[in-house]
């Protein structure tokens, strides 16, 4: 009876349903939206963004991408949702698959759909951009920290990245059944997956271009995480910057207007990273983001 405006042009744009193979030999499902190549078109890598979140049994399911249609598939850019463990795309078990000590098996699953993407010819490591939030900028900071090969650009939001103290700022206690207690005899798996204490001086000149985004109010997870990370990432002479907002709680946003302003940066951010020659507009500054 009723619809919402479109907020992008979606023509010529198919969705198609894909799976990578993880290191323990699990198919991994994941989504590509992308811009059908017309006949006689080049080959080529395209600007891709890889997007995850893997945890806390939060399934990522199909749904109207606005901001994301409008400044980067619109633009010519593929964006690729990576279904991994530790969220609830197959029921619970998909999600315990990646609790505590295997919490690798999440990184293990993103890392594996990124190698496939490059190996289907879709992207190439200098084309290929990772972002996630929460704990999904968890999931990020451990592909910067370990996986620092396959990407072109990480972009980390609102983040837990100091796994050793996470359970001490503000809601982290509640999160323990998911990550264990650094507190105890857990630290010890639990460190192998922290990306504050993953970064390393002899890795800094491979570290892709990186971009921390946060919130002074966010009341989750404490701002602290990104700050002390970027310090971090600035005293090893990596290529990072960061972005707070005063405002906005976990989203970093408060309303659709600063949504729009930490938008902007972001994807102007990637355009100007991975967006290269195959990009349409790469180097314009004026893409605009908010999921209004």
């Amino acid at each position: 009876m009723k619809s919402a405006p479109a907020r992008f042009d979606a023509e010529g744009l198919e969705v198609t349903q894909h799976f990578a193979t993880s290191d323990d030999g699990t198919r991994i499902p994941y989504f590509e939206i992308s811009q059908v190549r017309q006949e006689g078109e080049e080959p080529g890598p395209r600007p891709t963004l890889l997007y995850g979140y893997g945890g806390f049994e939060i399934s990522l399911t199909p749904s109207y991408l606005g901001a994301i249609g409008k400044t980067w598939l619109e633009r010519g850019g593929t964006y690729v949702l990576a279904n991994i463990r530790g969220g609830g795309e197959y029921g619970p078990a998909w999600h315990q698959a990646a609790l505590k000590e295997e919490r690798h098996r999440a990184y293990e699953d993103f890392s594996s759909v990124a190698k496939d993407l490059v190996e289907r010819g879709v992207t190439d490591r200098d084309h290929l951009a990772v972002r996630g939030g929460s704990n999904g900028g968890l999931l990020t900071g451990n592909m910067l920290t370990q996986y620092p090969e396959l990407f072109g650009a990480v972009i980390i939001q609102v983040p837990p990245l100091d796994m050793k103290r996470y359970s001490h700022l503000l809601a982290g206690a509640s999160w323990m059944a998911e990550y264990g207690d650094p507190d105890t005899e857990d630290w010890e798996f639990v460190r192998t997956f922290s990306p504050y204490h993953l970064l390393s001086e002899e890795r800094a000149a491979d570290y892709p271009p990186t971009f921390v985004l946060t919130s002074t109010r966010d009341d989750r997870v404490h701002p602290g995480h990104a700050r002390k990370f970027t310090a971090a990432l600035e005293s090893l002479g990596a290529d990072v910057r960061s972005w707070e907002n005063i405002e906005g709680g976990h989203g970093g946003a408060a309303n659709n207007e600063q949504a729009a302003r930490m938008n902007a940066p972001l994807y102007t951010f990637l355009w100007d990273t991975i967006g290269g020659a195959t990009g349409s507009g790469a180097t314009d500054s004026g893409a605009t983001g908010g999921d209004a």
